[in-house]
C-alpha cells in the first residue's frame, strides 16, 4: 500500500476473514517507540477487522508512511458475518505459517505468543500443538494445572501435559506443564492467560522467574508485541495479572468505535 501510494498505483484487497472474528478486540495501542516489524501500526494486538477493513483503516487514518494514501479497491466477501471465527465459515484452513497448522490454531498463538518471545517457557512450537502449552523441566504438571484451573478462569481448562519436543530451543527435553483448552471463545480473554500462567508460575517457582531467566534481547521483543514496556514494568512489581488487566483494555472501547468507520460486514 505505501508502494503503491508513492507511485499512484491502484491497490486492491481481495478480502478475507480473520481467524478471530469480527467482535474480539484485546491489547493496548501500540506507542510511539514500539513500532516494529511485529507492531507495524497503531492498533491492537487483536483488532477484530478484516485484511479489507484493516486497509481501509490504515490508508484513512493516515497510518501508512507519510501519512499518505493509495487508491485503495477492496473487494469484500460474501457471506462472511462478524461473529464468524474461522471454524465457523465452513471453509477448509490452509496453513498460514508452519506453526499455525489448525484453524483453532490462532487462538492460542494470541493466549501464549507474548510469553514465548522470552524464549523461556515453550508455548509448544517444536511440537504437534505450537502455541498451546506452557511447560518448562521444572515444572509440576499436575500442580500446575490444579493452580491454573484454581483461578477459575472463563471459557478456558488446563490440563497436564509431559512432551519432548522434536524441533527448536527445547528439542528431545522432557517438559511438564499444561495444555489449554478454550471450551469457550467468546467468555476468553486470550492476551490474559500467559499472565495468568507468568502469576501462577511465580508462586509455585518463584526463583525462576522468566524474565530473569531470558536472554535481554528477548524482553526488548515482548515489548514490542505488547506495544509498550509498561505491561511488563508493571506486571514485575507484583506479578499478578490484575495489575495490568485495566491498561490491557484502556484502549479497547475507543478503537472499537474507531474501527467501526471501516466495517464492511
Amino acid at each position: 500500500m505505501e508502494a503503491a501510494a508513492e507511485n499512484n498505483i491502484e491497490f486492491v484487497v481481495l478480502d478475507r476473514p480473520n481467524p478471530l472474528g469480527g467482535i474480539k478486540v484485546e491489547g493496548c495501542i501500540v506507542e510511539d517507540g514500539f513500532i516494529s516489524f511485529v507492531s507495524q501500526f497503531k492498533i491492537p494486538y487483536v483488532h477484530g477487522l478484516t485484511v479489507g477493513e484493516l486497509a481501509k483503516l490504515l490508508n484513512e487514518e493516515g497510518m501508512l508512511a507519510g501519512g499518505k494514501k493509495c487508491k485503495l479497491t477492496v473487494i469484500p466477501m460474501q457471506n462472511w458475518k462478524r461473529e464468524m471465527t474461522f471454524n465457523k465459515t465452513g471453509l477448509n484452513w490452509v496453513m498460514t505459517s508452519p506453526h499455525i497448522p489448525y484453524k483453532e490454531t490462532p487462538f492460542y498463538y494470541v493466549s501464549t505468543g507474548i510469553l514465548g518471545e522470552l524464549g523461556v517457557i515453550s508455548e509448544g512450537v517444536g511440537y504437534t500443538i505450537p502455541f498451546q502449552t506452557f511447560a518448562a523441566e521444572w515444572i509440576d504438571a499436575d500442580l500446575l494445572a490444579q493452580k491454573m484451573n484454581g483461578l477459575f478462569i472463563p471459557g478456558v481448562v488446563f490440563r497436564p501435559i509431559t512432551f519432548k519436543p522434536y524441533y527448536g530451543k527445547n528439542a528431545q527435553k522432557t517438559l511438564h506443564g499444561v495444555q489449554l483448552h478454550i471450551t469457550d471463545y467468546e467468555k476468553a480473554n486470550l492476551m490474559s492467560l500467559q499472565f495468568y500462567f507468568l502469576q501462577a508460575h511465580n508462586e509455585l517457582y518463584p526463583d525462576k522467574n522468566p524474565f530473569t531467566l531470558a536472554d535481554p534481547s528477548r524482553l526488548t521483543m515482548f515489548d514490542k508485541v505488547c506495544g509498550t514496556k509498561e505491561v511488563r514494568e508493571t506486571f514485575l512489581i507484583n506479578m499478578k495479572y490484575k495489575d495490568i488487566k485495566e491498561l490491557l483494555s484502556k484502549d479497547v472501547k475507543d478503537f472499537i468505535q474507531l474501527s467501526k468507520k471501516y466495517y464492511i460486514y
